[in-house]
């Protein structure tokens, strides 16, 4: 990692460093006071998103000969939708956000507009990073972006929307671990609380420095863990629900769409977690 002097910077001290505001913004304990701070990080997502677009053009028109391939290797292909599947982490806000609403009823229409602008983002900032700045562009995107004060200014708010998001995705988990934590103290349980929570961001941190490859460590975590929670457990548990009512359809056609798409899930498991684990171990070692 360099920073604009092209001093090298050890990502693992920064890691550390971001140990500590991490855990400042995860003391807060109530979600009502989060979705504020959600909204802010919002607006910075579709800054940078629309500056990506327009730096992509730019770089583009700058250097028409910049290398793009229709299709990278079926290795590069499992990676990809290992990071894509860690996308689908966000699933597990949906809930308690539904439960924290006025009108939950509301819910179905607001996921369809939210995921409809989450897409578009995605792809808008997915499709001109590749076609603006080629085959091997900085990670993140915003370093291959000029270096002047208003990429900085992209950089810092890049920093504090992943620092909000961070609390946000928080949440969701240790709150329904600390439904079971709590059970072993009857007093004080705010102190309690906080300080479980401190200890989990610790171990998290711990984690990241260890690996500090965040690409391979989201395809990770998307193959293995979220290719189960999106594709196979849902699946199940709507044939279980469907088993006897309305039963398994014509030519037992519900049978079929659930070994399907458990098959493909144990598919993108098995050979995302493969090609993004050697990249994790490799660059673990390396650094």
């Amino acid at each position: 990692m360099r920073d604009f002097d092209h001093h090298d910077i050890n990502l693992r001290i920064v890691l550390l460093v971001v140990l500590i505001p991490c855990v400042l913004i995860c003391m807060i304990l109530s979600l009502k006071y989060l979705a504020p701070l959600s909204i802010l990080a919002n607006v910075f997502i579709l800054v940078v998103v629309l500056s990506c677009v327009s730096f992509g053009i730019k770089n583009r028109i700058e250097y028409p000969d910049t290398e793009t391939k229709p299709i990278k290797s079926f290795g590069g292909v499992m990676k990809f939708i290992g990071v894509c599947i860690f996308s689908m982490e966000g699933v597990g806000v949906t809930l308690p956000i539904e439960n924290s609403m006025a009108r939950p009823t509301l819910m179905p229409r607001v996921i369809i507009i939210g995921m409809t602008i989450v897409c578009s983002l995605v792809i808008l900032s997915g499709f001109f990073g590749y076609w603006g700045f080629g085959e091997n562009p900085a990670e993140p995107i915003t370093n291959a972006f000029p270096k002047n004060w208003y990429t900085i200014a992209l950089k810092i708010a890049m920093i504090l929307m992943i620092w909000i998001t961070f609390a946000l995705n928080f949440w969701v988990p240790f709150n329904l671990v600390w439904v079971y934590l709590k059970k072993r103290h009857t007093k004080r349980l705010a102190l309690w609380e906080r300080i479980y929570r401190a200890i989990f961001i610790i171990v998290i941190t711990s984690i990241a420095i260890a690996f500090p490859s965040v690409t391979a460590l989201m395809g990770v975590i998307g193959a293995v863990c979220l290719s189960n929670m999106g594709f196979i457990y849902p699946a199940f548990i709507e044939l279980m629900l469907d088993w006897e009512t309305p039963g398994l359809g014509y030519l037992k056609w519900r049978l079929w769409k659930f070994a399907a798409i458990s098959l493909f899930g144990l598919f993108i498991m098995f050979l995302s977690a493969y090609f993004n684990g050697r990249d994790l171990i490799r660059v673990a070692i390396s650094k």
